[in-house]
């Protein structure tokens, strides 16, 4: 019997655990206002929530219902003595009884299960998950714009904050509103003057509390953005690390977080004086309370209007309210302070997406690949720089090369292709689909891409291979890496928690391994990705000369039946490409093949003549 009764709470409980979808998904963008915005991150959890306000209500009226059987036994005790009390008061105190065992234990622990085991933990992944997802969609102007740890700590801010105030609101305003509105019920049945004092009392304390309370959510705000300026400025410090060693900044970087800290220790100080001054004037308050009830029932009582039995009942309600008062004026601060966080952070989360999926965009579809540049012109919003009508097609399977000196707009025509941005004229087309016309990760996932500065994820090698094509075979993940000249070294690996070969983790942004061994990873995951349209920028820069012969082959082999576009400064990695087109300050100068770029003496034989030449056979071919 026992067992069945401890499976039932077991199964209601779980059932109350899963009465709210943590990680359901928002129907539009976040609003940029404080409620609208609340409303967005609470959007179908309101029955609930309602449900669990108005239990707790219901556990606030018990405060008054305990005064008034409290009143009622003294003067059921005064009027029968102690001989007789219980013989006839059996019904009041069969009442009190169950009140206390029964009724009371069960109103508070509905209201603990709904503050333990329904909101906090579903409230907060599921404010996260929309604002990750949010945060996700933005362009990478967003994230080259801010540091990537203030960004983090804003989400997590306002999701923690955000459902504080939501459990707050719960487990205190409602609770308190309750106990209240039924403490002037009961204070109404002794005397309305006594029901009017306490009335008076709430309007003066309302008033304190909408004094506060503002400079409270601003002054929090405040804190907050301070705070999180100290996280980034710290983050960005040790994302560098390296560079700070190497370059012996330590006393600077440490001079720069203590500037921010100083800043956040004078918001600190901000709040700390107003919060001071609220606690003080909140003990005032709540010391009139008792006084004024109290005072006020003894001297109904002289004049035979209140009983003996509603002395206490009043007694019981004054101290219970100015005790409650500070806890709720405590958690009133809490929840002030916790706004401002979250309006705060909702300023840095909300911007609308700069780059977004067209109505009815389709999925890309790349039967050829054939890429097309088309009178593209795209300056990041600058006079100069970027690319200038630029016109270029690249035939299906077609391999070419892109040289140029830095800033020549070589990444530019790359990032307009993936579209991390938007052309300013002109289109970008595969297969003649308008890359703007088609959805963002259908495109990108067509278009496999080795970079020249190439992040790993903090997680083990097979996961950051794996990454190229997440349901691929144990098999084909290996034959990946071995393709890329991978598979040895990472048979090799050992992380600090004793984590081997493709287990071990590769540490933030791959900070474990070498340039060169971060780009064979990164190979892998191109080789397992298998995209139609291949993209190398400067794909073997961190190699040496000897590993990059060995996976030439890798290379080529990765290139077999695929539009490739391939950028770098080496000319020995394009030499053997199709066509290699030259670019200057943003516009097409050279287009040909290499024997002919060099028959015609101009840039690109120029660039060769500086270097020591290609791979063997290319430059004798050449001379």
């Amino acid at each position: 019997m026992t067992g069945q009764i401890s499976r039932g709470i077991e199964t209601v409980l779980k059932r109350l655990g899963d009465s709210i979808d943590p990680f359901r998904e928002a129907d539009t963008p976040p609003p940029s206002t404080l409620w609208a915005f609340c409303k967005w991150c609470l959007a179908g959890s309101w029955p609930v929530l309602i449900v669990a306000a108005v239990v707790s209500a219901l556990a606030g009226t018990m405060e008054a219902v305990t005064a008034l059987l409290l009143g009622r036994v003294i003067d059921a005790a005064a009027a029968t003595g102690p001989v007789g009390f219980f013989t006839e008061n059996i019904a009041l105190v069969a009442l009190f009884v169950g009140f206390f065992l029964i009724v009371r234990p069960l109103s508070f622990g509905l209201s603990a299960a709904f503050n333990g085991i329904v909101v906090p933990p579903n409230i907060y992944p599921l404010i996260q998950s929309r604002l990750h997802r949010w945060t996700l969609g933005h362009s990478v102007d967003y994230f080259d714009n801010d540091f990537a740890g203030r960004i983090a700590q804003k989400q997590m801010q306002t999701a923690r904050a955000l459902t504080e105030v939501t459990a707050e609101s719960i487990n205190v305003v409602a609770f308190a509103l309750a106990s209240i509105l039924g403490s002037v019920l009961l204070l109404g049945t002794i005397s309305g003057w006594i029901a009017v004092a306490l009335a008076v009392w709430l309007a003066g304390y309302i008033v304190m509390i909408r004094w506060f309370m503002p400079r409270i959510r601003k002054r929090s705000a405040a804190r907050a953005g301070a705070r999180t300026m100290v996280t980034g400025q710290v983050v960005d410090t040790i994302t560098n690390i390296k560079t700070v060693k190497l370059f012996g900044h330590s006393q600077f970087e440490d001079e720069s977080a203590l500037n921010a800290m100083a800043v956040l220790r004078d918001r600190a100080l901000d709040f700390g004086r107003l919060s001071t001054g609220f606690r003080f004037a909140l003990m005032a308050a709540a010391g009139v309370l008792p006084v004024l009830l109290i005072g006020g029932t003894v001297m109904l009582w002289q004049t035979g209007v209140a009983s003996t039995g509603d002395i206490a009942a009043a007694g019981a309600i004054s101290i219970r309210i100015a005790q409650m008062t500070g806890w709720v004026s405590f958690a009133l601060m809490g929840m002030y302070a916790n706004v401002g966080e979250v309006e705060n952070g909702m300023h840095t989360l909300t911007p609308p997406h700069a780059l977004l999926d067209k109505q009815g965009a389709q999925q890309l579809r790349v039967p050829n690949g054939e890429v097309e540049f088309d009178h593209v012109t795209f300056r990041y919003g600058r006079a100069v720089g970027g690319i200038d009508e630029v016109t270029l097609t690249i035939k299906p399977g077609e391999k070419l090369g892109l040289v140029g000196a830095s800033g020549a707009g070589k990444s530019t025509l790359v990032s307009l292709l993936l579209r991390l941005y938007d052309t300013e004229t002109g289109a970008v087309r595969i297969d003649g689909q308008n890359v703007s016309d088609v959805t963002q990760e259908s495109l990108r996932q067509s278009i496999g891409m080795v970079t020249q500065e190439t992040s790993m994820f903090n997680r083990s090698a097979r996961d950051n291979i794996l990454y190229g094509r997440p349901d691929a075979t144990e098999d084909d993940m290996i034959d990946a890496a071995r393709r890329a000249e991978a598979h040895e070294f990472i048979l090799e690996l050992e992380d600090h928690k004793g984590r081997k070969g493709y287990e071990a983790h590769l540490g933030e942004r791959g900070v474990k391994l070498s340039g060169g061994q971060r780009q064979r990873i990164a190979l892998a995951r191109a080789l397992l990705k298998d995209a139609p349209i291949l993209v190398l920028d400067e794909a073997t820069s961190a190699l040496d000369s000897e590993v990059e012969a060995s996976i030439q082959s890798a290379l080529e082999n990765a290139m077999v039946g695929k539009t490739v576009i391939a950028i770098a400064h080496r000319l020995s990695t394009i030499a053997r490409m199709d066509r290699i087109v030259v670019i200057e300050s943003g516009r097409i100068v050279e287009d040909g093949t290499h024997a002919e770029l060099l028959a015609q003496g101009d840039r690109y034989a120029r660039y060769w003549r500086r270097q020591s030449g290609g791979f063997i056979g290319i430059a004798e071919a050449a001379e």
